[in-house]
């Protein structure tokens, strides 16, 4: 019924759950925990930063911690952070990060509330942009909130240290990101932020800004990163990334490709599965991937990733689904494949080639990235997980 309150979850269980699960750190814990036992609703906030176009199976970790507090009846705020994305921040950076023009940023964050919407309830959702309240601060009121803050809090952070001992540049943009994300905090009124362990002075920093402005201090929630395909963290800057507008076969193809060891920590941080009983690594590897091209699109498709995995790669059948390309015979291999963004840039391919991974399926390997596609219809294997079908 319009206008009636919210019904609060709080089942012990469930609340233990949301405490812990994939959760490095809670500040306050306890405190939290008797909010949350209240049965108050609660103001939930995340920050994106649309720093590229495609949000990743990284930034669903915090996206899915969302989703369990708005499961127990809490107000859940997305904030798109349109205004920090220009600046950057660089929490998790080993060098300084550049800033993004406003087109680069308007473009990257197209279909950001669409992906998003793969997680959460958009419909039940705040979704605010930062630059409502950041674009509107003058050198008065910025000056105001970094005077709560010494030079030595930012300069004592682990990555900060590390690029000042070894001679790097630290601009003054890069100290002001952590009041933006502060104010956020202030603007919105939040109860409780989530964010990686690497955000953990951002989240901080909203606590002394509400100080400032005689909000009471929010409670942080610092969430388990996960590495990515090449156990460096998930970054779009690295290319390691399973992006939740990847196909189902190309999500599931890259979960399958993953160490044994990460196996665990993927379940229990980027899907809401139970633990499975089974010893069987596949087995485990085949449930985990179906549970995460679920999240993105549903069961059907993850069945149905399921099996043409299983089909091209165990029984090595070509993909009924594959990507066709109409092109002409005098075509170059090197140019199709980039224009057609099977492969992103032209080193790219050559660096794939001389590694041998680009074949004629199913195994004749193809030497001279300068080729011409030919007369007829070529199937084209790329890398262990691509496979495209060019037909001229």
């Amino acid at each position: 019924m319009f206008g009636s309150k919210p019904k609060i979850i709080t089942d012990e269980k469930m609340i233990d759950e949301v405490l812990t699960r994939g959760v490095e750190e809670v500040i306050n814990k306890e405190e939290l925990r008797k909010k949350l036992k209240s049965g108050q609703q609660l103001r939930i906030k995340l920050g994106i930063d649309p720093t590229s176009p495609n949000i990743h199976l990284g930034r669903t970790i915090p996206l899915l911690k969302l989703k369990d507090f708005q499961d127990l009846g809490h107000k859940i705020i997305l904030i798109i952070g349109d205004f920090t994305g220009l600046i950057g921040d660089t929490s998790d950076k080993d060098s300084e990060r550049p800033m993004l023009t406003e087109d680069v940023v308007k473009k990257n964050l197209e279909s950001y509330i669409e992906q998003a919407g793969k997680i959460i309830d958009i419909k039940k959702c705040e979704v605010r942009y930062n630059s409502e309240w950041l674009g509107k601060l003058d050198y008065y009121k910025i000056g105001k909130q970094a005077d709560v803050f010494s030079l030595s809090d930012f300069i004592s952070r682990d990555n900060i240290k590390k690029r000042l001992d070894i001679g790097k540049r630290i601009s003054l943009r890069e100290l002001l990101y952590p009041l933006m994300q502060g104010y956020d905090s202030v603007a919105i009124k939040a109860d409780v932020e989530i964010g990686g362990t690497d955000q953990k002075f951002n989240l901080l920093a909203g606590r002394d800004l509400q100080r400032l402005y005689d909000q009471k201090p929010q409670d942080i929630m610092t969430l388990t990163l996960i590495p990515g395909l090449d156990k460096r963290k998930m970054s779009s800057s690295w290319g390691n990334t399973i992006n939740l507008l990847d196909s189902p076969g190309e999500i599931f193809g890259k979960v399958m490709s993953l160490p044994d060891d990460l196996i665990e920590t993927y379940n229990v941080s980027a899907t809401r599965a139970p633990m499975w009983n089974s010893s069987n690594m596949k087995e485990n590897k085949i449930s985990l991937a179906k549970e995460i091209v679920g999240q993105s699109y549903d069961e059907k498709a993850a069945e149905k990733a399921a099996k043409v995995f299983e089909s091209t790669f165990s029984k090595r059948e070509f993909p009924d689904d594959a990507k066709v390309l109409d092109v002409s015979k005098t075509d170059k291999l090197i140019d199709v494949l980039v224009e057609s963004g099977v492969v992103e840039s032209k080193s790219e391919f050559r660096r794939l080639v001389e590694a041998g991974a680009v074949s004629d399926f199913p195994d004749k390997k193809i030497i001279d990235p300068n080729e011409e596609v030919g007369e007829g219809k070529r199937k084209i294997k790329v890398g262990k997980r691509v496979f495209v079908v060019l037909k001229s």
